[in-house]
């Protein structure tokens, strides 16, 4: 069965906007693993424009499911990491300027640091994730770093509205799962992704997991969270079916 990770970053987003304690970022991961969620994905940012620390550490002690950390590779997310120990890391560039992350992790130019990172954080009991773009060199670089999984960029399949380029990007997306996959790695994969362009990604054998979240919370603004969750959970079953 396809895993279904919720991103709940866009939930303290709104929190924050007033500087309130609500929405509260534990009722809703609760709500998310309850009604089908398999995991809980949050981010902290280096300018914590979401998640916040304290975030980080109280769900840490309520999730029932698993714990996704995205994050920065940088000497503070490290050491946070290392005292949070969720079960997986997922590495991310990041740059302050940016909305969302907007490309995947070069593996191949920063090939030493990373794999220093994978080897502290998994002799640790982290399992790390890279998130890269679909690119037979990322992957390749990917798999010698020992990774347990990555999570492919989905970026330019969920943001063109040209079929023709659509197809294209998914086909090398199903093309690099297999290659990553056939090398060891557990395969995911996430980014703009929704209700009505999951499906094709779903399909993707090797896909181990999906990272939902921008599309699920604004769902949710029409359909509560709980529906929201399940609609999405069922799409990838559908998926799955075919």
């Amino acid at each position: 069965m396809l895993r279904l990770g919720i991103n709940i970053d866009h939930v303290a987003t709104l929190r924050n906007v007033r500087n309130t304690v609500y929405p509260n970022l534990i009722e809703a991961a609760l709500i998310a693993e309850s009604n089908g969620a398999d995991l809980i994905t949050l981010h902290l940012r280096e300018d914590r424009r979401h998640i916040r620390d304290e975030d980080v550490y109280l769900l840490r002690q309520v999730l029932k499911t698993e714990m996704n950390l995205e994050m920065a590779l940088t000497e503070e997310m490290l050491e946070i990491a290392l005292q949070v120990r969720p079960d997986y890391v997922c590495l991310v560039p990041e740059k302050r300027e940016e909305l969302t992350t907007e490309g995947g992790l070069d593996v191949v130019a920063h090939y030493q640091t990373i794999n220093s990172a994978v080897d502290i954080l998994q002799s640790h009991g982290i399992r790390v994730s890279l998130f890269i773009d679909a690119d037979r060199e990322q992957i390749n670089a990917a798999i010698a770093s020992r990774c347990y999984a990555i999570e492919i960029h989905t970026g330019s399949y969920a943001d063109t509205h040209d079929p023709a380029l659509q197809a294209l990007e998914l086909k090398k997306i199903a093309e690099h799962s297999a290659r990553a996959a056939e090398g060891g790695l557990i395969v995911n994969a996430g980014h703009g992704l929704h209700y009505h362009n999951v499906l094709a990604i779903a399909r993707i054998a090797q896909i181990h997991e999906l990272n939902i979240g921008h599309a699920i919370i604004a769902q949710s603004i029409f359909y509560g969270l709980p529906q929201a969750v399940r609609d999405m959970k069922q799409l990838l079953r559908d998926a799955r079916k075919c």
